[in-house]
């Protein structure tokens, strides 16, 4: 039951930081639901390397990481798929 719980707060994450980064990601809605997923494993990652905890459980400290690590991810991947000039 703990891994179902775990894919629905990345979910979550992944709806809050599309709604942070606007535009439409490479994958639609569904692609950035998973980049929430993986944000949210990339902001604790993120968190260790600063020393801290990152994500610890369902806590609002564990919801503002996964957010921030989503949004990073929204971010970059975003950056890289943009319009292609065809030169």
């Amino acid at each position: 039951m703990g891994i179902l719980l775990w894919i629905v707060f990345g979910i979550i994450v992944g709806f809050v930081a599309r709604w942070i980064v606007p535009g439409e990601g490479p994958g639609g809605i569904l692609g950035d639901l998973i980049v929430g997923i993986v944000g949210a494993l990339l902001g604790g990652w993120i968190f260790s390397l600063f020393g801290h905890a990152g994500i610890t459980g369902f806590n609002l400290g564990s919801f503002v990481c996964a957010v921030i690590g989503a949004v990073v991810l929204l971010w970059i991947m975003r950056a890289l798929s943009g319009r292609r000039s065809m030169v």
